[in-house]
């Protein structure tokens, strides 16, 4: 269910690219509407690689990692407050 919905804005990106590129104009070198249409072709090709990599699932062991070390850093926090605590109870 995760990729689902990366699998939809994709498949969507794709058909809005599909659709649109008989519509821009790549007649004249260096014009305005030359420039936007790259620019936005572009830009819809960077969306649809974005989805395909969370689709692949490319980031999924180095977020792993990051999960892993994230709970690392929590229990020594909590460590050293538990510890901080025991030094004010032999101060009283």
């Amino acid at each position: 269910m995760k990729g689902f919905k990366n699998v939809v804005y994709m498949s969507l990106t794709l058909g809005m690219l599909f659709y649109s590129i008989p519509q821009l104009e790549f007649r004249d070198v260096g014009s305005l509407p030359m420039v936007f249409s790259s620019i936005w072709i572009v830009m819809a090709l960077l969306v649809t690689a974005s989805h395909l990599h969370q689709i692949l699932g490319v980031d999924e062991e180095k977020r792993k990692e990051m999960s892993r070390i994230n709970r690392m850093k929590k229990w020594q926090l909590e460590q050293l407050v538990q510890g901080r605590r025991k030094l004010l109870q032999f101060r009283k």
